[in-house]
Formats: C-alpha cells, structure tokens, sequence
C-alpha cells in the first residue's frame, strides 16, 4: 500500500498534505524544473556523456515517468500514458515496474523530440492536478506521501540536470556558458581554519519524523560519538592547490590503494574541470571557464582525492554522524541553487561556529552509505529508491550549490561511489581529539 513508511503525527501530516500547498508546490517544482532547461538550445537536451549522466531531456521525462508510474498508473481508473514506450524509455532502476532501457544508450535517441517531451510533461502535469483537486478524501489519504516523494524526486533530478549539462557543456572545446549573468561573491581572505571539538557520548541522530524524509533517514537511533574536532570551514582551492603542488598525487603513502591505481590509471593530478592555461590554473563552471579562485571551497573531488588530502594534512573526514551532531545547532542557511551561483562561493565565513555546513559542496564523510538500526525502506516498488544501492558507495552531507534549499534537510544522506567527481563535492577535515 502506497502510504508514507514514516508518517508524522496526524496533526504535522494534514498541514504537510494539505491540498492546496501540495498542489502549489507540485506547480513551482516542475516549474522550476523547466526554468533550468531556459538557457539551453535544442541540441543540448540530447547529449549524454557518461553512463552515470544522462541526457537533459531523460531528465524532463524521467521524472514525469515516476508520477505516472506509481500515482497515476495506479489510482486513476483507465488511465493512459502518452505513449505505451515511455514506461520502457524513461524507466530508471525500477526492475519492479519493467524492464528500463540501456542505462547507457540513453543520449542515442534523438526522438521522442524536445517538444515531444515537454507536452509529455504537460500531460503529466494536467493529470496531477487533476488528481489533486478531484481525489475523495480516502485516495487523498491514501496517495498524498507518492505526490510528495515525486516532488522530492524531481528536485533531485534538478540537480543532476545541472551537473550532467556541466559535464556535458565541459566536453565542448568552445567552453560554452550555461549562465553567464550572475557574478559571484569573491572574497579577498580565508579565514584561517579552526577546529571546533566534541566530547564523547551516546546522541541521538536520524529524521526526527517532524517532516519529510526518505526512508534512508529512519528511524532517529542512538550512536556513541567518540571525542573529536571538526573544521569551521571547506577546504578552499588555494589550500588544494598545496596539495597538488607538493607531489601528493603521485605520492602512495596518502592514497587507498584502489584509488591510487584510479588515479594513476586516469593520470588526474587537479580536481574535475580543472587545466593549466597560460601559466595559471583555471576550471570550466557553468558560467563558463574561469580562473580558479584561491578561496572558494574546492570542488568537484573524489572521495579518493578528499581521503588522500585528509591524510596529507595529517587529519581524517568526518563520519556522518559526526557532521549531523555538529550541524543539529546550526541555522541552516547557505549556498543553495535558489542563490543562483550554481558554484561554490568564497563568502559566509563566521568569527564562531561552523561556516558553509550547507550549500555550497556536498562534503564527503568516511561513512559507507549503509542501512541505520531498524531500517525499514518505502513499500512496494518504491522501495527500491533507496535501499539496494547500499553497498560499496560513501555518504555525503550538507548539500550543495545545485540542491534546493526546500528540498534539503539536516540528516539528508546523499552517496555516491569513490570515483565519481561530476556532482558538487568537496571537503570539511575532522581529526580525533588529541
């Protein structure tokens, strides 16, 4: 049954599905989301670069497919998709639901069209509404939670629309600017870093049931927290350069194994998107290429690359639940998409407390990415959004540049695998207490 696994108490759960909020902010995220394909020509919604990017019209499908396939398919009698392909082509993971087309043969298909897509969207859209403003109240009951993992849904397709057009607009010789109008904030100085410290004990840390979560988030459990200090801000550009200047990279002693055979295989030697240029090194951004600036917060790192820096600086990365303690008193304001940026800023730096714990970079924690006490995932096919990439991947926290800011929450658990540098990922230190 298609309920919320992780329902809050009745009088949190009708404000949270009211019909009307939902239904506006069902409008502003998939507006939002064609907001973002503005800046883009025909050509660019077709291209995929790598297995794990696709391409930005998928994107626009894709998360149109998801409300089809486990709200409409579902609760509304006689429904019929704009075409009976598009359960097949805009298929992700669900296995549950059919069988999806080659992950990696997603950017060979030059049709559905552009405009094809968007009335598809357009259709979704008119029969989401239609759901919304007609449902009884016992379908409301029953199908609410799904229109509000959908939204979730899409505001993470938002964000990888905006990391996979950057991959795809990096390829291009020409460099070209996804968005060129808005200009960052440059700071002239870093602060000098400080370490704020922990004492040990057993805390609490998990979704705390008071909103939104994914099943990932649950339940709220206790973990014993060992003394420790953790970095008042990123590890910026200029202090990664260091790094990379001192030979590190070539160097065994800092790296895991694996990720030394990754980079010697692949000869990285800078961040994603970094290249000597004219004597200086410069990065593309989807404001277009740029000259690297000393403090904004480094980016776009593997987690091999954030491990090996750690040890080269003779300190660790966090655990998550180190990062969730540290962020649970922290105002949770920053760097999100909503900013506009789409980068990493050299900005909101603090005299006390933690700076840049949101927005930003998602940071890297040295947690795999596996099930908390009592995990219990979402039921049905939805259960495979989570659950099953549990294995051999690394939590990050904190959100990025690229996330919405009402998307994100304080015990979010993003992951990925150790190689990937695509997405907005960067570096906060942590060190055991001395």
């Amino acid at each position: 049954m298609p309920t919320d696994i992780q329902s809050p108490p009745k009088n949190k759960q009708s404000t949270r599905h009211d019909r009307d909020l939902l239904l506006n902010r069902f409008r502003q995220v998939r507006s939002f989301t064609e907001e973002l394909t503005d800046p883009l020509e025909t050509e660019d919604f077709v291209i995929q670069i790598a297995t794990h990017g696709s391409p930005a019209k998928w994107h626009l499908a894709h998360s149109s497919w998801f409300f089809e396939a486990f709200l409409l398919e579902k609760a509304v009698d006689g429904f019929e998709s704009m075409h009976p392909k598009y359960s097949y082509l805009f298929n992700s993971y669900y296995l549950q639901t059919g069988d999806p087309h080659c992950r990696d043969k997603r950017g060979n298909l030059s049709r559905p069209t552009v405009e094809e897509i968007f009335n598809y969207r357009a259709y979704v859209n008119e029969q989401i509404e239609a759901f919304i403003q007609n449902a009884s109240d016992e379908e409301w009951s029953e199908w609410a939670s799904v229109i509000e993992i959908g939204i979730h849904h899409e505001q993470q397709h938002q964000e990888l629309l905006l990391t996979d057009l950057k991959m795809m607009l990096a390829q291009n010789p020409l460099h070209p600017a996804y968005n060129d109008k808005r200009t960052r904030p440059m700071s002239a100085s870093a602060e000098p870093l400080k370490w704020i410290s922990f004492d040990e004990g057993v805390r609490e840390i998990g979704h705390m049931g008071d909103g939104f979560g994914y099943d990932n988030e649950f339940p709220r459990h206790k973990t014993y927290i060992h003394p420790f200090s953790l970095a008042n801000r990123l590890v910026t550009n200029e202090e990664f350069m260091e790094f990379m200047e001192s030979g590190a990279y070539t160097d065994p002693q800092y790296w895991l194994d694996e990720g030394f055979a990754l980079i010697t295989e692949e000869n990285w030697r800078a961040p994603k998107y970094w290249k000597m240029e004219d004597g200086a090194w410069h990065h593309f951004t989807l404001n277009g290429l740029e000259k690297v600036h000393p403090n904004e917060p480094v980016t776009h790192v593997s987690y091999f690359e954030a491990d090996a820096y750690a040890r080269w600086k003779g300190c660790r990365l966090p655990t998550e639940q180190e990062w969730e303690l540290a962020a649970e008193t922290e105002e949770m304001d920053g760097n999100f998409v909503d900013a506009g940026f789409l980068h990493p800023v050299a900005e909101n730096y603090s005299n006390e407390g933690f700076s840049q714990m949101f927005g930003e970079v998602w940071q890297w924690t040295r947690s795999s990415y596996a099930a908390y006490p009592g995990y219990k995932p979402f039921p049905g096919k939805l259960g495979e959004y989570n659950g099953k990439f549990m294995c051999n991947q690394y939590v990050l926290r904190g959100g990025s540049c690229a996330t919405s800011k009402n998307h994100f929450r304080k015990t979010y658990r993003n992951f990925f695998h150790t190689k990937y540098r695509w997405q907005f990922t960067g570096i906060r230190l942590a060190k055991d207490a001395q």
